[in-house]
């Protein structure tokens, strides 16, 4: 029987988004998020930190938008290492032509929210300490309240003059939070098939699935009333990694006590979520 939990040490990898045009997107992840470019040719894009890659853009000049029904991205959420850094952000934003779609304390993070020009959801964010989460027994307490910008400003890095051109080390990818059509099959499959915990429900139309005591590494949502499958531009898959080999043989032996469908190439499990959103599970070193 395989272990019932996901890894402590399980998190976000990349996020791949299908775009049609890489000279809109690029500028934004670079220069609004503050990611380097770390490969471009025509038709993809990889971008990240130094050491890591966050964010691959992949061509495809005949997708069309997303269906106005269709689940998918909610947003992509990246996490930086301090408040300083989050001011940066922000810092960003106010010298770019992309304002903010939002800013919020959820007390656990603090959250700059946006779109990138074709539309796709984007958080950057940073983490209270874990010790300050509120929260009881195995559940966190999260909330939206409003955010003090001129705050935050005060508390960036960068001098007056320079909002800094990238993220520091240690940002990562902290979660992704996407739009289902059924919030219960979708727990099932986060959930009872791939090993996730739950971390918090808001009333019966979102869920924040976790693994290793995090606050979220998925959040699922229904605010939208989406109705059909995933199609169209943005969000065509995201990576799931787990510590080591002995990790992912536990999500491979659930999956299939769950009779879920997957592809695995022996480095890697690839599986398609109840709405087609693709969910790539691999380890730290693949």
């Amino acid at each position: 029987m395989a272990r019932t939990r996901l890894s402590d040490g399980t998190r976000i990898g990349r996020v791949a988004l299908t775009v049609t045009d890489l000279d809109a997107v690029v500028p934004f992840y670079r220069d609004v998020v503050g990611l380097r470019v770390r490969e471009r040719d025509a038709d993809r894009a990889v971008l990240g930190t130094d050491g890591e890659d966050l964010l691959v853009l992949d061509v495809d000049p005949a997708a069309g938008p997303r269906p106005a029904d269709a689940a998918g991205l909610f947003h992509t959420a990246f996490r930086v290492p301090s408040r300083a850094a989050l001011g940066d952000a922000l810092a960003r934003v106010d010298a770019g032509d992309h304002g903010l779609t939002g800013a919020s304390d959820h007390l656990v993070s603090e959250a700059l929210y946006l779109r990138d020009p074709e539309g796709n959801g984007v958080e950057v964010y940073r983490d209270r300490p874990r010790e300050e989460w509120p929260g009881t027994g195995d559940r966190v307490e999260m909330d939206t309240l409003p955010l003090d910008l001129d705050a935050l400003r005060a508390d960036r890095a960068g001098d007056a003059d320079d909002p800094g051109d990238s993220v520091p080390a240690g940002t990562a990818v902290g979660h992704v939070h996407l739009e289902v059509t059924d919030l219960h099959a979708a727990e099932a499959f986060y959930v009872d098939a791939l090993g996730f915990d739950v971390r918090q429900r808001w009333d019966a139309d979102a869920l924040f699935v976790a693994a290793g005591g995090y606050h979220h590494h998925v959040g699922l949502n229904t605010w939208n009333r989406r109705g059909a499958r995933a199609s169209g531009r943005g969000l065509a898959e995201f990576e799931v990694l787990v510590p080591d080999g002995d990790a992912l043989e536990a999500v491979r032996e659930r999956l299939a006590e769950a009779g879920v469908t997957v592809t695995d190439d022996g480095e890697a499990v690839a599986v398609d979520d109840p709405d087609g959103i693709g969910v790539r599970i691999a380890t730290e070193s693949d």
